[in-house]
């Protein structure tokens, strides 16, 4: 947890420093570009997690 909690922290100090000098925000803008960041995020532990098991089934 203590992870996520610097990860948003040093987010939110990035964010606002692009925002002080103005610059473009340096991620997806909208929702759905996060919702993709997070789609992609999922997808990698489930086949993290069921890749083992898809390898044993095509043997």
């Amino acid at each position: 947890m203590k992870e996520v909690i610097f990860a948003l922290m040093t987010g939110f100090i990035v964010g606002l420093v692009f925002a002080g000098f103005k610059l473009p925000i340096p991620a997806p803008p909208a929702f759905a570009g996060v919702a993709g960041i997070i789609g992609i995020y999922l997808g990698f532990k489930v086949m993290a997690w069921a890749g083992p098991m898809l390898a044993e089934f095509f043997k």
